[in-house]
């Protein structure tokens, strides 16, 4: 099948090489000239895992252009364009509206091809997106039906290819049998895992075929937003656990392990830390809360896990107070910038949240992560952290290092050999990841998340 995506971000590209692996024609476009350029040299501008090499695997199925090489004969319009959130909480549909008029001015034949809204959108988009198509389309004279299908995305960043060949389901909101048959097309080899398994992501051992839901519109759009709000609450609540078990004299590793066994919770999400970020669950979650507001229903438990989000990364600033005493004046090294490992995202990211609170106190900030440090570097987030080179730099002369990010790398660093170079010995593990014991008998404060 021929399928058109409008955005190159993570989840436009990520979808794009995915369709054009397993067979389909694929073109994406995007309005910025530089991403474009990049990626028509095989140069992929974002950090996920697998991406740039199946850029070079899939290039005979996959081609990038602007508006000017857009084409209506396609089965498959995929909207896959950011929708930041605002700030009362709303998610911003700027992109989404510009897009929809752009499709409704170039789409002039009497058969049209399906629109499909991957974006994470607020309620009743697909009815907005298809009412500017047509709106756009009125003085074409064609009566052609404008079909806008709601497909959610439920991507991890660092895991988004994995996610896309083996998901758990596909979520399909429509009206429309002819729509919902045409995705059905598009995602067969998924549906059927009939494609040949990348060598980079082999298929997961026990991985059963993902379900197929069809849904309306709304229920679909409302789908995604109360799967992340889920998750978020989810950690939130074993944050909120880690901090009452740290007071009691419990070990929240255990505690999570003993709650999650049961198989009504499930382990993923239940690991207490520095809390979640990146750009989909406090967006969603403000965008969930902000609808309830249109309906006048307070959404508590979604408010809540965000309260209790913020205050995580709070409590990393009373770690360092309690060991260091005095915060003015010391030098404090994080390892991690990046909101998870496996990807090069800043956004709402909790050490920036972490190092502007201490630059705020006057401490002095430095940070060391092997990927998302040029962000800070070529001043993305206007932020005064300085950037190490190494782990050696890092921890020369620090007063504490703070695990923000749990890059595996950072589970093998010589920490006995980082403690000479340091002024004062504290490390606070924000992921509960570390090994305590070897950190005590190198001589290091250990401190934890929900770990007496």
């Amino acid at each position: 099948m021929r399928v058109t995506v409008i955005g190159c971000g993570y989840v436009g590209l990520t979808t794009s090489v995915t369709l054009a692996y397993i067979g389909h024609q694929v073109h994406c476009i995007d309005q910025d000239e530089n991403r474009i350029r990049a990626l028509q040299k095989g140069i992929v501008p974002v950090h996920e895992k697998g991406v740039s090499e199946l850029l070079g695997e899939v290039k005979d199925h996959l081609t990038f252009g602007d508006w000017d090489s857009f084409d209506q004969s396609v089965d498959a319009l995929i909207i896959a364009v950011g929708t930041p959130g605002k700030k009362n909480g709303d998610a911003d549909l700027i992109y989404v509206e510009s897009v929809a008029q752009e499709l409704g001015s170039r789409l002039t034949g009497d058969k049209l091809p399906v629109i499909v809204n991957k974006s994470t959108v607020p309620i009743g988009s697909a009815r907005r997106v298809e009412s500017v198509v047509r709106y756009c389309r009125k003085n074409t004279g064609s009566n052609a039906p404008v079909m806008v299908v709601s497909c959610p995305e439920f991507l991890r960043e660092g895991a988004a290819l994995h996610d896309s060949f083996y998901p758990d389901r596909i979520v399909v909101g429509s009206q429309h049998d002819y729509a919902v048959n045409i995705l059905r097309q598009v995602y067969a080899p998924i549906l059927e895992q009939t494609f040949n398994e990348p060598g980079f992501f082999p298929r997961p051992d026990g991985y059963t075929l993902p379900a197929f839901i069809t849904t309306t519109p709304t229920s679909a759009e409302l789908i995604k937003y109360a799967a992340n709000t889920f998750l978020a609450i989810k950690i939130s609540y074993i944050n909120e656990i880690a901090g009452l078990a740290e007071r009691v004299g419990a070990d929240i590793r255990e505690v999570a392990r003993g709650i999650g066994l049961d198989k009504r919770i499930g382990l993923p999400y239940l690991n207490a830390g520095v809390g979640w970020g990146g750009s989909c669950f406090g967006k969603d979650i403000s965008a969930l809360i902000h609808i309830g507001d249109q309906y006048d229903f307070e959404m508590l438990l979604s408010s809540a896990a965000i309260n209790v989000n913020r205050r995580q990364r709070d409590e990393i600033i009373k770690k360092l107070q309690s060991a260091l005493k005095v915060i003015r004046g010391s030098t404090i090294g994080l390892l991690g910038l990046s909101f998870k490992p496996g990807t090069d995202d800043l956004r709402d990211a909790p050490s920036l949240t972490i190092a502007n609170r201490l630059i705020e106190l006057g401490a002095h900030v430095k940070a060391y992560d092997p990927v998302a440090a040029y962000r800070i570097q070529n001043n993305e987030y206007g932020s005064n952290i300085e950037c190490a080179s190494d782990p050696e730099m890092l921890a020369s002369g620090a007063d504490a290092l703070v695990l923000v990010t749990e890059w595996s790398e950072f589970m093998q660093l010589p920490y006995e050999q980082l403690g000479k170079l340091m002024r004062q010995k504290v490390i606070i593990d924000g992921r509960n990841v570390l090994d305590s014991g070897a950190l005590k008998d190198a001589g290091f404060v250990y401190l934890g998340v929900g770990i007496c």
